[in-house]
This record gives C-alpha cells, structure tokens and sequence, in this order.
C-alpha cells in the first residue's frame, strides 16, 4: 500500500530561518516560496492540495504567469503550508500556538524550584508501571519519526519521576529510580540526536545517579557503554576506550552490552588510527550481537537496535575513517537492505556516511542520489546527526559542484544549513 504524500506539521527551522524565504514570504512573493518548498520535498501537487488550489495554478504562480495578492488566498496558503503569520504580514495563526516546538530541552530541573511545589497526585509505583508499558512506543516514534517527537513527553515524564523520587521511600523509591535511570538515558540520547550535548551529558549523569542509588548494574553498563558514544562523538578515543572498557567489565553487561561497548572500543581504536585492534573489536561485536541475548529482558531499556547490521554499520563507518571508502560503500550498501524501517532516523545517518563514502571514491552521482535521499529524512527527522554527517559528505563533494546532481544538492542543503551542528553526534 502506497502512503500519501502529506504536509509535515510544521515546516524545517532552517527553511522558515532561512534569508531567501524570510525575503520572499515578507513579499508575498509566492513564486520563490514556492520554488524554495519544492527544495525541501514539498512539491507543487502537495502544495496545490494543501492550499486548495489546482496545479496548474501553482505552476503558473511558479513560472511568473500569476501573481497572489487577494488576501483570503494568503491566508489560505498560509495555513495551508503552516507558514506563521507575521512572516507574510498576518495576525497569528491558529494553529502556530498547537505546532509551536516544544521548549522542553531547555529545562534542567532546579531543586529549590521543584521542591516548592506539591507532591503530584500519583502512585509512584503505579506510574513507574506505566512508564514502563509506554516506553517502547516513545522508542518506535524517535526511531521511526525522529527524536523531536519523543521530546516533549519523555521530558515530562522525567520531570515527574523527578518530583516523585523526592518522596517516595522504600520500594516505591527503587522502582522510580529504576524506570528514572532508563527514562533520563533516553531523554540524554534525543537532546544528542538533536544536537544538545549539554542536555544530553546532564541526563546521562543524572540516570547514572540513579542506577548507581536503585543498585541497577545493568543500566549502569548500559550508561558506560552511552558516555562512551558520547565521548567518540567528540573525538576523545582515550576516553572512549576506557569507558567502553569499563562497561565490559561491569558485572551487570549482558551479551547485548558487551556487543554495544565492544563496538564503541573499536571505533576509539579507529579514531586513533589503530585498524587491527578496531577490527578485532568489531568481530568480537559482531559475534555477541549474533548470538541470543535472553540473561536480560526490559522493554523500559531499548537494545533492540543492536544487531548485526547495527555492528557493521558502524565498522563500515570506521573504514571510511580509516581510508577505505570502497569496501564501506558495499558494507553501507548491503547492510541498509537489511535495516528495519522502524530505523529511519538511523537510516538518515547511514545515508549521509555512504554519500561520503562515494564522493571519497569519486562518484559524485551516486554520492548526490544518496545525499538528497539522506537529507529529505533529516529535515523531517530534524536529526543533528544526520545533518553533521550531510556537511561531511557535502565538504568531500565540492569539487565536483559543476556536476548537476551534486549542485541540486548542495543549493537544498545550504537552505537547510541553519540546522547542521559543528560537531558530530555519533551512533
């Protein structure tokens, strides 16, 4: 079954913060609005349905035959493309308050704050049982739909536990330190995909407290093996062998754990240059990942992703690193077949380091056919990671910008480049 294509609920940041369109939506000059859309993937037959128009009339709009001036048609089109209103000269619209992004990422808890308000009416026990029914589902929305849709609930949700931990003694306590120290790792990981690294470090710290109070050891392997990633996104290999070390270590790493740290070592070993030690490593991940992992079952801790395909995804990232763009190109290749479509988000990052991945073999078709499908997933996933990798594979494609699938390309990232990152958020 084919899906319709459909208007995403708000249009990308870096489009609406984009020069080009503030200009052009300042002089209800609809022919570039339009043209710029159509760089972001909403195309005239979207935005003839969304608008109620026919398409004949967004193509004349678009060649310059017709110009929209009456203002009940700016309006409509303005609704119709969740264009905010004072970008076009009209009030606030109605819906701009019910799309507004979520400001919740900003929101690190002050203790003197929240010990002023009242307990909330809920049974700790009874809400850490929820959460732990609900979590899957905020999985599958970041996988599938990116981490800015997970935000927002997992964010108060934390807040919540917050509060209630403060409270609670006995088993109620442990059991809302327990569900906490998965639900504050989650929130770390989407402030990291969507490139916040101080927010992510923070609850990454924070659900390492509360393993460590809740005597939880395998969230606490899991969380080494986290700051591990977190440390190879800044490049620091030292630190990400040793932590990665140490969560192998940790008495409460199952064969899943192992697989995960085991794959983060050898990629501080890649960073450092060292390919026979990074390579052992990847076996040694490859195997653990392949092999039933039934010592640890918690659908509140998602490992799912680790699988095969997961560990030589990321060797076939560290042989791009290492100079070996050729073999990464069948490696990314082969194993995005395989990659479940839940993965989306991830699918976006593997897309962008396989675009690289060509243009370092000098292929710079394949390299844009391969970008522009990368980057329609991150502007809708709004992913730091897919957009951090994106640059990389536009800075390897410079020097074929004469080529017109490569050109198509870099004008659809330049307008979106108010989103990319200066640093990498790896995974």
């Amino acid at each position: 079954m084919v899906t319709e294509a459909r208007l995403p609920d708000r249009l990308p940041s870096g489009l609406l913060a984009n020069p080009e369109m503030i200009a052009a939506c300042r002089q209800r000059d609809f022919a570039a609005v339009f043209r710029l859309l159509k760089l972001v993937g909403v195309y005239p037959s979207l935005i003839a349905r969304a608008c109620d128009l026919t398409p004949s009339r967004v193509g004349e709009v678009m060649a310059g035959k017709r110009r929209i001036e009456k203002i009940d048609l700016v309006e409509r089109i303005a609704d119709g493309l969740h264009i905010p209103g004072h970008m076009v000269g009209l009030a606030t619209r109605d819906w701009e308050q019910a799309t507004a992004p979520p400001q919740a990422k900003h929101c690190v808890i002050e203790p003197h704050l929240a010990a002023a308000r009242p307990s909330p009416p809920v049974d700790p026990e009874f809400f850490a049982c929820h959460l732990r029914e609900v979590m899957p589902g905020h999985y599958r929305t970041a996988n599938l739909l990116g981490s800015r849709h997970a935000l927002d609930p997992v964010t108060r949700h934390v807040e919540v536990l917050d509060r209630l931990q403060r409270s609670a003694d006995g088993s109620a306590r442990a059991e809302i330190l327990t569900i906490g120290a998965r639900t504050a790792e989650f929130l770390g990981w989407l402030n990291q995909d969507l490139g916040d690294f101080d927010q992510a470090m923070y609850w990454s710290d924070r659900a390492m407290e509360w393993a460590q109070e809740s005597g939880d050891d395998v969230m606490a392997a899991y969380l080494l093996f986290r700051k591990s990633n977190q440390a190879t996104a800044r490049r620091n290999a030292q630190q990400a062998v040793g932590l990665a070390r140490a969560a192998q270590r940790s008495p409460g790493a199952t064969s899943r754990i192992r697989a995960l740290a085991a794959q983060q070592e050898a990629q501080g070993h890649a960073l450092m240059g060292n390919q026979r030690f990074a390579q052992a490593k990847f076996d040694e991940a490859h195997e653990l990942a392949a092999s039933p992992d039934d010592e640890h079952r918690d659908d509140a801790l998602d490992m799912a992703y680790c699988t095969p395909t997961y560990i030589e995804m990321q060797r076939a990232n560290c042989l791009l690193e290492l100079g070996d763009p050729l073999t990464a190109v069948a490696m990314f290749e082969a194993e995005l077949r395989a990659l479940p479509p839940v993965y989306r988000n991830d699918q976006g990052v593997y897309l962008s380091r396989l675009a690289r991945a060509y243009a370092v073999s000098g292929e710079p078709e394949q390299a844009a056919a391969a970008a522009d499908r990368a980057l329609s997933i991150a502007i809708d996933t709004e992913s730091a990671r897919a957009m951090a990798e994106l640059s990389a594979a536009d800075k390897a494609l410079r020097r074929w910008n004469t080529v017109a699938e490569v050109a198509t390309f870099t004008g659809r990232l330049k307008l979106m480049s108010g989103t990319a990152p200066s640093r990498p958020a790896t995974g």
